[in-house]
Order: structure tokens, then sequence, then C-alpha cells
């Protein structure tokens, strides 16, 4: 062990980092282990270049931007069952997997515990888990085949999500046999000075680094290997808080068959030409998903001749990849983006410091990040009543709220 802190010392030193080990000699055993392995971890290059980039005032290049064809999926008309009957046969023949991004904390609902463990209110008082599970089953049963669901955890939920899984007999899945977990990556937090963070339990303080960390988390946990082996060709990528979200679709499938595409992506059209999310659409010509933030208001409005918006359809994170895509997508990070994040942390005195105001980086990727990666990719609009209820503010908020979700769950399987 001795020779370890010794190697470890000399990495911390030559990055300017020695005030991770101040913390070393109160912890226990088991945390001093823990500590080492984080720390022999951390690509300190990787690390030192996030950092810079937060010193350098971004250059934006004048990206072109146009609009994306797409498909209105109730507007296919006898196409309609051509590409459902393909994707029904890629079903049957156990080529779909399901994964559900469960990494996160139901803080903002003022919940404790993993955001998949939380009930909405429902009479049935299900979980956001048992949910999404409920769907999986069903529409198994329509096939013959039980859908392998793999759940992507954190670090921080990771454990308690198994044992809720576990409590309540898995749902009806077998662990390990069609019910995979697995834990997202994380990046140490940074304060403005370039120094990694020491969480409270003076450990390095990690944050998860993304939905655009699915892919390499995938790759690296031995996920998409085990797929592989057991015949699967199409993976289904969604979050833990759409309670409404559709992950078998064959419709969905079977375009992305017959298009001979990679990736094919579910938009729901934008409630007005102002709402704040990301809209699919190409950027130099390849496929890609622009935030609200990038639009002009003349972008934003503009319209075809038929009185649709051009930059209409809205990325919810329900997204269909071919397993080879993934795996050539989580052989390379993605480019991470900058946060400025509110975080407590122990100072180089041993004091636990609580702020009040944003105080340190956290880098994340973003999902859609990668479809700059493919030449074409298809777009699929759906109905927003149908399949976008998303679990992500408080009640008080007053949209994709409890509230909300629970109205648009219960007019859809009509409940009330």
């Amino acid at each position: 062990m001795n020779t370890e802190i010794e190697n470890t010392k000399i990495i911390l030193k030559k990055y300017g980092q020695e005030h991770l080990l101040n913390s070393y000699d109160k912890l226990s055993e088991k945390d001093k282990k823990t500590l080492l392995d984080e720390i022999d971890k951390i690509d300190f290059e990787l690390m030192n270049s996030l950092y810079n980039k937060t010193k350098q005032e971004e250059k934006k290049e004048k990206d072109k931007i146009t609009p994306i064809d797409y498909l209105d999926k109730y507007k296919l008309k006898d196409e309609f069952k051509y590409y459902e009957n393909i994707g029904k046969k890629s079903i049957k023949e156990g080529q779909l997997a399901a994964v559900t991004m469960a990494g996160g904390q139901g803080t903002r609902l003022g919940h404790t515990g993993p955001k998949g463990t939380y009930d909405i209110g429902l009479d049935s008082h299900k979980s956001l888990f048992e949910l999404l599970c409920d769907n999986l089953k069903e529409e198994g049963k329509k096939y013959g085949v039980t859908i392998p669901w793999f759940i992507m955890t954190s670090r921080e939920n990771n454990k308690e999500t198994i044992e809720f899984f576990e409590k309540n007999k898995y749902f009806g899945y077998q662990k390990d046999k069609n019910l995979f977990f697995f834990i997202q990556g994380e990046l140490p937090m940074m304060d403005t000075e370039g120094k990694i963070l020491i969480g409270e339990d003076g450990l390095v303080k990690l944050a998860a680094d993304g939905h655009g960390g699915i892919y390499e988390a995938l790759v690296k946990t031995g996920m998409i290997k085990k797929m592989t082996e057991m015949g699967i060709k199409w993976i289904f990528i969604g979050g833990v808080d759409n309670c409404l979200v559709k992950m078998v679709d064959p419709v969905l499938m079977g375009i992305a068959i017959d298009k001979k595409v990679t990736v094919a992506c579910k938009s729901v059209v934008k409630a007005n030409p102002k709402e704040k999310v990301g809209v699919f659409c190409r950027k130099n010509g390849k496929p890609n998903v622009i935030e609200y933030t990038e639009i002009t208001d003349e972008m934003a409005e503009s319209t075809d001749e038929n009185g649709e918006l051009l930059y209409g359809e809205s990325h919810i994170l329900c997204n269909l990849f071919s397993v080879d895509a993934v795996e050539r997508m989580g052989a390379k990070p993605l480019p991470y983006h900058i946060a400025y994040k509110k975080a407590t942390y122990i100072d180089k005195n041993g004091k636990v410091v609580v702020p009040d105001s944003p105080n340190a980086y956290k880098f994340e990727a973003f999902l859609f990040d990668a479809f700059g990666e493919v030449d074409e990719m298809a777009v699929l609009r759906v109905k927003r009543e149908e399949e976008f209820a998303p679990v992500k503010n408080a009640d008080s908020v007053g949209v994709d709220c409890p509230k909300t979700a629970r109205e648009l769950y219960e007019n859809f399987y009509k409940l009330k």
C-alpha cells in the first residue's frame, strides 16, 4: 500500500492535485482503498484539457443549419402496415433490447431515492420502473418473446435501485438472464482554479457524465458484448422519467430496417415555435439536434408550404440504434459540455463548504452529439399525448411534472 501511495503522490504532484490526499489519514481502510482507486482512474490529461476549455471563449463556427426530413407515424397510410410488419418480424426473432437511463435521483420531485422508484400518484401507486416494465411485458407477450431490459444506474443509486427491484421480485423479470444493470460513467468536478473537488466523504467528488455517456458505458461494462451474444441487433434507448415511453415500436424498427439506417428517433411537434426544446435538424449536412438557444426567432417561426414548422421536431430522448452503431459510438468519448453547478466539498483546511451559488464545473456529454457520426437517420413524428409524459419538475412548476404525466397516462390508458 505504501508504494501505491507514493506512486499516487507522484502523479498528483505532476498535475497539481496533491490536495486529493489531504483527508487520507482520516479515512477508514476501505475508503482509503476507494480513494486510491478513484485517483488511479482519473484521466488527468483529459481533466486538464476540460478545465482549459472553461477558460477559453468558445469559438462558434458558422454551422449551416437546414431542416431534416421526417415521417409522421399517423400519415403513413399503406406504408404503416408495411413498416410495422418488418418491425414485428425482427421483434419476434428476439432482435430488440430496451435500455433505460435511470442514473438520476428524484431530488427535484422531493423524492428520496432513485428517480425510477418514484410514484407519480396513480391509484395503483406503481413506480416509474413498474410502469415501464408493465409496458415491456405487455409488448413482449404480443410477440411471444421477453424483451431484454438493460438499466443504466449511477454509482450514487445503483445499490438502492437493485435493492428496489429485488424487493419487488424484479417485476417478473430475471436478473442476469433478461434484466441487467450497469453503471454510468463519471467525471470529477473541478473548482474555478482547476482543482478537483473532494466530497464530504473525503473521496473524489464525482458527477455523472451526462446521457451521452450511454454509448461508452454500454461498451465498457460489457453490455454490448452480452447483447451480441444474445442475438440482439437493435437497442431502444429512453429515459426512466417518461411514463408513456414506447420502447417496443415495430413501425420505428421497420423504418430503420427498410431505410437501412443505423439510428431512428422519435419526435413530437413543438407545442409552439418558442418551446424550449432541442429540435432535429441537419448541421453541415449531417443529422443533428440543435438547442433552442441556437435557433434564431426567424428559424423558430419558419414554416413549409403546409404551414408546418421547419424546425418543429422535438428530440424526446426516444432513440433506436443498431448494436453496431452503439459499439462504434462507444469506442471514443463524445465532446464534453461544461455546466457550472453548486457543489458541496471539503476545502484544504478540512472544512465542509456548502455554497449558495454555483462554484464548480461539471462535464457532461449529450447523447445526440453522436448523431453527427452517421450519414443518415430516420425521424418519426409521434403524438405527444401517446408517447411523451415526462416527470422532470415538481407539481408547483406546472409542466412536465407528476400531475401532467399522471393525467396523460390516465387518459391514454383510459383509467378515469
